[in-house]
């Protein structure tokens, strides 16, 4: 571009500008360069994130950002998404909560963004994203974790192993002397992400659903609030197989225990996306928006991918665990869940009492 018309384009802006003033209207958006945003950063000097994500994998990100911001320094806590959710709602309504919250629990995160709590930003790296992992400039998945069957490889002969959740509840149902207390998933009432994942398995598999509740209940499963506490009881032997656990976690556990078997199900695999949003009251925004952006890179997805074990999401980001990865493996047989508000379906108060209701009555014959 020629000094002429930089000079013209300066000259356009300004006169646009006055314009804009002479007649009480706002003045064009001016976007803000990285270099302003690291600036502004810097003088907040401090960012609070709220996440799910364990401390060991969350590090691995925190750490490489504290290297490439070093005038930041970041607080992280961590906790399950049910807490995290209630904490941020009364903190903020305090006056004071985290700049950024980060949660596997997709419709809690979402509702929150739809309830006006957070702030839209809009960069190179979000635009990088699916679209179905986008809501308003407002709500970003960052990860790509498959759903799946976890057990314990010395004590499920490999031909037992389901490969569907047909499979699963035949193995169930043909074994169910074997697999009695012994199987376990996350409690819908308890665990944000639990529920979410088996209102998503009713709206997949709508003809199957019953079917899985009737098989689940037949033996007796064991309901968790985190997927530590589940892994930990397959590991042991004190549980054989776990439902709908979130592949990413056993893929860690997996590389130090070579009893833990992992299974994505080949007629449809949920896959769930960390979603992460600036809150709207951040007293921190600007090194919000550098986080988001850092998690969003490639470098970042790249740690997601090789070191965190979460699955990087961005397409342009290879390996076997990415979403670039997954789908060579599965296909069309992945069921990615969008960030949208088709997650508040069962949210609504008499719509998740009643799911409840029927889900106690079928699995726990409450």
């Amino acid at each position: 571009m020629n000094i002429t018309r930089r000079r013209f384009q300066r000259g356009l802006l300004a006169a646009l500008t006055c314009a804009a003033l002479g007649l009480g209207l706002a003045a064009p958006a001016v976007a803000q360069s990285t270099a302003d945003l690291l600036a502004a950063a810097q003088k907040e000097g401090k960012l609070v994130i709220y996440g799910v994500t364990d401390n060991e994998q969350a590090n691995h990100l925190i750490r490489e950002f504290r290297v490439q911001y070093p005038g930041i320094q970041v607080e992280y806590s961590n906790m399950s998404t049910t807490e995290l959710y209630n904490r941020f709602i009364s903190e903020t309504a305090a006056g004071s909560s985290a700049d950024v919250t980060w949660s596997s629990a997709m419709d809690l995160q979402i509702k929150l963004v739809n309830d006006g709590y957070a702030q839209p930003h809009k960069s190179a790296e979000t635009a990088k994203l699916p679209e179905w992992a986008n809501w308003k400039n407002e709500a970003f998945g960052t990860t790509y974790e498959p759903i799946g069957f976890v057990y314990n490889k010395r004590l499920i002969p490999a031909a037992d192993v389901p490969q569907t959740h047909a499979d699963f509840i035949k193995l169930l149902a043909t074994q169910a002397d074997k697999f009695k207390g012994k199987v376990n998933t996350y409690d819908p009432e308890k665990s944000g992400v639990g529920f979410m994942l088996v209102t998503q398995d009713k709206q997949v598999n709508a003809a199957g659903f019953a079917d899985l509740q009737k098989a689940l209940g037949a033996v007796q499963v064991k309901v968790q609030a985190s997927t530590g506490t589940m892994m930990e009881r397959i590991a042991s032997g004190e549980n054989l197989i776990g439902y709908n656990l979130n592949t990413a976690y056993a893929l860690t556990r997996a590389a130090k225990d070579p009893s833990i078997g992992i299974v994505l199900p080949k007629d449809y695999t949920l896959v769930l996306s960390r979603v992460m949003f600036i809150a709207k009251k951040a007293k921190s925004p600007n090194a919000a928006k550098l986080w988001l952006d850092f998690v969003l890179s490639k470098k970042g997805q790249e740690i997601i991918a090789s070191k965190a074990d979460l699955y990087a999401i961005r397409p342009d980001v290879e390996g076997d665990t990415t979403a670039s990865g997954l789908k060579k493996q599965l296909g069309d047989a992945l069921r990615p869940v969008a960030i949208n508000t088709g997650l508040l379906t069962y949210l609504d108060q008499a719509k998740r009492l009643e799911f409840l209701k029927q889900w106690n009555s079928a699995v726990k014959g409450k």
